[in-house]
C-alpha cells in the first residue's frame, strides 16, 4: 500500500509497482519509500485499523524464505515446493538472511479479514536452523518480546506463536514472555491446544495402539494422556524413565497402565499408527510395518519414503469461506488453509478467551477448542 501510494504520487523513479525488489536491484527505488514506512508503521495505531490477532511466524529454509509475498507474489500464490528455478537465487537469499540476522526487525508480511476482524501475519526475521544455535537463543527471545510488545502497545487482541517460536528450550512455549510481563493485555497463545485437537480426531475410533515419538514434548504429552483416557495404548519413545513417569502420573490412576514407555523403533514393527513429533530418517520408517499410516506435528514434515505406508498431512485447518484479502498461502499449504496452532490463535480471539494459552497443554481443554474451532467454521485438513 506504501508503494502504490508513491507510484501514484511520484511517478518519476517508480517503474515496477509489482515488485518493488526490481526497483531496489535497479537503483531506480523512491528516496521516500522507506521514510513513509517508517511514518505508517509508527501511526498505524493511531490512523490505521489495529489487528485483532496477529500470527508470529518465522522462516523455515532459505527456499522458502522466497516464498513470501513481497518476493515473488505469483509464487507466493500457490503451496510452497522447491523449484529449479530457486536454486540460482540461494545465495543472494542466503546474504539476505545474513543482513535480516544482523539488523532487521519484526515485520508484516500479510493480512486477512474474517468476518469483520483484521488477522495479520508478522515474521521472525530467523530460519529453522538458527533456532538451535545456542548463542542465538537470546537474540530470537529477544525479537519474539519484542513483537509481543508492539500488539500489546497497539492494542492487538491475540498473537500466536508459530511452531519454533514457541520451542520449549527457547521459552517454554511463550512462559517466559507471560511471566516476564505479567500486566500484558494482549493475549499470548501457542495454539498447540487445537493442533493436538486436529491430530487426535484424525486417528480412527477403532485403534487400539499408537506408536509415538516426541512423545514427551508439549504435544506428544497431551496426546498420550488424551488416548489413555480412551483406553488406547500408547508406546511412547523415550531414553528418559524420568518424564516418562512424570507423565504416566498425571494419568488416571486407571489408564496409566495404557502408556508404555518403549525406547527402540523395533517396538513399533506390529504397529500401524504412528503418531510422529522428532523427524525420522527412512531407516527408521523401515521399522513400521506395511500399511503404518504416519500422522505427524513435526516441522519439516518426514520423507515420504514408504510406497507401502500413507502420510498424514501437518495438522492444519480450512478457513471458513468469507475469508477476505488471502493471497498467497502458509507455507506448503494450499489457499485458505492455515496451521493449527495458527488457527488456534484464531479461535482463542474469536471465542473471546481472555486467558493466555502458554506451557503445558490442558488436556480438559483439547474437545473445547475443537468444538469451538467447527463452531466459527473451521475445517480439519487431512489426507486420510
Amino acid at each position: 500500500m506504501r508503494y502504490h501510494s508513491l507510484h501514484h504520487t511520484e511517478m518519476g523513479t517508480n517503474f515496477c509497482l509489482f515488485m518493488p525488489l526490481f526497483d531496489a536491484m535497479g537503483n531506480t527505488l523512491n528516496r521516500n519509500s522507506w521514510h513513509l514506512h517508517k511514518k505508517i508503521s509508527s501511526d498505524s495505531a493511531k490512523n490505521g485499523r489495529v489487528p485483532d490477532f496477529v500470527f508470529l511466524a518465522h522462516g523455515v529454509d532459505l527456499t522458502s524464505s522466497m516464498h513470501a509475498p513481497f518476493v515473488f507474489r505469483s509464487f507466493a500464490s500457490v503451496p510452497f515446493s522447491t523449484r529449479i528455478f530457486l536454486l540460482p537465487l540461494l545465495p543472494v537469499a542466503f546474504l539476505v538472511m545474513l543482513i535480516m540476522w544482523a539488523w532487521s526487525k519484526t515485520f508484516l508480511i500479510s493480512f486477512y479479514n474474517l468476518r469483520g476482524h483484521l488477522h495479520q501475519t508478522w515474521v521472525v526475521p530467523r530460519f529453522g536452523f538458527q533456532y538451535f544455535l545456542p548463542f542465538a537463543m537470546e537474540g530470537i527471545n529477544k525479537r519474539i518480546e519484542e513483537a509481543i510488545l508492539r500488539a500489546d502497545r497497539i492494542g492487538v487482541k491475540v498473537i500466536s506463536l508459530a511452531a519454533l517460536n514457541k520451542n520449549e528450550a527457547l521459552n517454554g512455549g511463550g512462559t517466559l514472555f507471560v511471566e516476564k510481563h505479567p500486566d500484558l493485555k494482549v493475549r499470548v497463545v501457542h495454539g498447540n491446544t487445537l493442533t493436538a485437537a486436529v491430530i487426535l480426531n484424525e486417528i480412527p475410533k477403532d485403534v487400539e495402539e499408537v506408536f509415538l515419538t516426541g512423545a514427551t514434548s508439549k504435544l506428544g504429552r497431551a496426546i498420550a494422556l488424551y488416548l489413555c483416557r480412551r483406553r488406547v495404548r500408547v508406546l511412547m519413545l523415550t531414553l528418559s524413565t524420568e518424564r516418562f513417569q512424570k507423565i504416566q502420573r498425571e494419568a488416571p490412576a486407571d489408564c496409566q497402565n495404557y502408556l508404555v514407555q518403549v525406547t527402540k523403533y523395533q517396538a513399533a514393527q506390529n504397529c500401524k499408527t504412528w503418531i510422529v513429533g522428532k523427524w525420522i530418517t527412512p531407516r527408521q520408517q523401515s521399522w513400521a510395518p506395511s500399511g503404518t499410516h504416519f500422522h505427524q506435528f513435526v516441522v519439516p514434515p518426514i520423507l515420504a519414503f514408504r510406497r507401502d505406508c500413507t502420510y498424514g498431512d501437518l495438522a492444519a485447518m480450512r478457513l471458513p469461506d468469507d475469508v477476505e484479502g488471502l493471497g498467497s498461502c502458509e507455507y506448503t499449504m494450499e489457499r485458505g488453509v492455515v496451521h493449527a496452532c495458527h488457527a488456534g490463535g484464531v479461535v482463542h480471539q474469536l471465542e473471546g478467551w481472555t486467558h493466555h494459552e502458554v506451557g503445558a497443554i490442558d488436556v480438559d481443554r483439547i474437545d473445547i477448542v475443537w468444538k469451538a474451532a467447527l463452531k466459527h467454521g473451521l475445517r480439519p485438513v487431512s489426507s486420510m
